[in-house]
């Protein structure tokens, strides 16, 4: 007997930029997962970075532990890849001087990343952590799970969100929904909702790579009726966030050390960092940059080789002043969200902080003075997200009848017309699922077919819009210029998945095309990706857990070898030698892992581990014991 979907767990994902969570919603209701891997401890969150083998065949680390060692294999450290979804190469070419990778154009203009002799797809990096946190769910939650919701920015274009549903497909789920960001946290804000009033609320979502905001009307529904979640509208940025600021502080480093160091170089000749410079130095800023959130000053000391130190102290004065123009992006946003919304400042009620970013001191007191009240920031920022996706999610999944969500569409839609221009059929910020139709006709005689072009954007001309695709109507009867009735409909689900269909009235003739875009993969790619997935999914679990082993182990290793050191003569003799005898057969299994990931028994690795462990507790306590009497 088929089981029943509805009784089927649909998680909710925010897939970040900077960092990924994973959550579900129940009776006890919405909650983040432990995604930690096996021997760490508990941590909600998993970097959005992998670590890929050096012929890019495999990821070999996914989370912390590659964004830990991302200077040791800079070039095969793939972070905040979401900038790069559904791009072209030329969209992405502001972000390439800061990236440790090398990034490439591949098919289909789209931007991908060089890793050994490999093109990988921003799309399979994407899945490499849908794919941990959906395993790492499975653990948590002792069952199989397919399906999910998954958030995106408000401002991804139709090209963003299929590279989104293709990241899940290669990554065996089913994306039941795409959700917005700001619109997701508005669920999560609004659970409880039912022992309050009517609100306007404006989301102000900024992360590490991307800003929006969106503003909505909550109505708790009486006695038993939903409470309603209406987008009013919604308005951002897809190249705006933490990163950004990251970016600056490397600008400022980058170019002061060209001064002080460099100064001979000819003229127009720029100062180029080797990659592993390059992430060490997104690391120095990104620290610096929190360190300057909670101090007025953070030292900065960096070694250049060659008896070179540059060091400098940054203050918040100084960083503010830097990011001044940043904020300002922001705030422009508000602006254009308010007006469409028809809204003023000091009418909506509340303003919901969502987002790492927003725990900039620098943020939150301009959003503060620009909406006239103080930031909502009770829930956490880095959770709210995943957990309105996991409320959608119960939505989807029938456990939750009472909260209805109403979207909005954020770029408006249209097709071209004769000399370049774009006749919108779907404006910015209509609420979804929505339909429209328009009629058109042919300019030329005895035109037999036509070619329908269709765009995203809010410009008029099509050379200044996104391209989503085109299809052509063919076969009409040869008739004079504008006999031909031809009518064009655009059908946009609750996905915000576009769907355009043209048929000439006349004839009865009928062409569509669900929009692939054009920095997307053809399904052809997506079909062989999720078949190669599947094929090798056996493998690729005993790969992954093999890969998390010998991450763990060689940690294991590495304080043991410094708690020895540490007590040297006062570890018995018996405990030295038991500890040589369990670290050789360690190393051992460690070694061929390297050689050969097939060679090796995960659960022979996971017993040799654990004995280390064990035998591992008596230089522990020893070296413990130690510090406190040195202290």
């Amino acid at each position: 007997m088929a089981s029943d979907p509805s009784n089927e767990i649909i998680l909710g994902i925010d897939l970040g930029t900077t960092n990924s969570l994973v959550a579900v919603c129940d009776e006890r209701g919405p909650r983040v997962l432990d995604v930690h891997a096996p021997g760490d401890e508990a941590d909600l969150i998993l970097p959005s970075v992998v670590r890929y083998s050096a012929d890019g065949a495999h990821a070999e680390a996914v989370g912390w532990p590659a964004k830990l060692h991302a200077v040791e294999f800079p070039e095969r450290t793939v972070g905040s890849v979401k900038r790069l979804m559904g791009r072209s190469l030329a969209d992405a070419t502001p972000d390439l001087p800061y990236l440790g990778y090398t990034v490439e154009e591949g098919e289909h203009n789209q931007a991908r990343v060089r890793v050994g002799g490999r093109l990988v797809s921003p799309q399979e990096v994407s899945a490499v952590i849908l794919r941990t946190l959906r395993e790492r769910a499975e653990r948590e939650l002792g069952a199989s799970v397919g399906r999910a919701v998954v958030t995106v920015p408000a401002y991804f274009d139709d090209a963003q969100r299929q590279a989104t549903r293709d990241a899940g497909r290669i990554a065996g789920l089913e994306v039941v929904r795409i959700v917005n960001e700001p619109t997701a946290a508005a669920l999560a804000y609004g659970v409880g909702l039912r022992a309050m009033e009517a609100q306007t609320i404006a989301v102000f979502d900024l992360g590490g790579g991307t800003f929006d905001v969106s503003l909505l009307e909550l109505t708790p529904g009486e006695d038993a009726g939903a409470d309603c979640f209406q987008v009013l509208a919604t308005a951002g940025d897809t190249h705006l966030g933490g990163d950004d600021v990251d970016q600056m502080l490397v600008r400022l480093v980058m170019d002061e050390v060209r001064e002080r160091y460099f100064g001979d170089l000819p003229e127009g000749k720029d100062l180029t960092f080797p990659p592993s410079t390059r992430q060490a130095l997104r690391g120095f800023a990104e620290a610096t940059k929190m360190r300057l959130s909670d101090a007025e000053s953070a030292d900065l000391r960096i070694d250049l080789g060659e008896g070179r130190v540059y060091e400098r102290t940054i203050t918040r004065e100084e960083l503010e002043a830097l990011m001044a123009p940043w904020a300002e992006r922001a705030l422009a946003c508000c602006r254009r969200a308010l007006r469409d919304a028809g809204l003023k400042p000091d009418q909506v009620d509340r303003v919901v902080m969502v987002g790492g970013s927003t725990r900039i001191p620098l943020v939150r007191r301009v959003v503060g003075e620009f909406f006239g009240a103080e930031p909502y920031t009770a829930l956490d920022p880095d959770q709210v997200v995943a957990m309105g996706a996991a409320v959608q999610a119960s939505i989807v999944g029938g456990l939750d009848r009472s909260r209805l969500l109403l979207d909005v569409i954020p770029l408006s839609l249209g097709v071209e017309t004769v000399g370049g221009g774009v006749a919108k059929l779907i404006v910015r910020n209509q609420m979804t699922p929505a339909r429209a139709t328009e009629m058109f006709s042919t300019s030329v005689d005895g035109q037999t077919s036509i070619k329908i072009h269709v765009v995203q954007g809010e410009r008029e001309m099509v050379d200044d819009c996104r391209s989503l695709g085109v299809f052509h109507l063919q076969g009409i009867p040869p008739m004079p210029a504008g006999v031909p009735k031809l009518e064009v409909e655009f059908l946009v689900d609750a996905n915000g998945v576009l769907r355009v269909d043209a048929v000439e009235r006349r004839s009865g003739k009928r062409a569509g095309i669900q929009i692939v875009p054009n920095h997307g993969l053809t399904r052809d790619e997506v079909a062989q990706m999720e078949a190669e997935a599947l094929t090798h999914a056996r493998d690729d679990m005993t790969r992954h857990r093999i890969a998390d082993l010998v991450t763990n182990a060689r940690l294991d290793l590495k304080w043991i070898r410094e708690a020895r050191a540490r007590v040297g003569d006062d570890l018995p003799r018996e405990v030295g030698a038991l500890l040589d005898e369990r670290t050789e057969t360690l190393e051992a299994l460690l070694t061929r892992a390297q050689d050969d990931w097939r060679s090796v028994n995960a659960d022979d690795l996971a017993k040799a581990k654990q004995a280390l462990d064990e035998a591992s507790v008596r230089v522990h306590e020893l070296a413990i014991a130690k510090s406190l009497r040195e202290a």
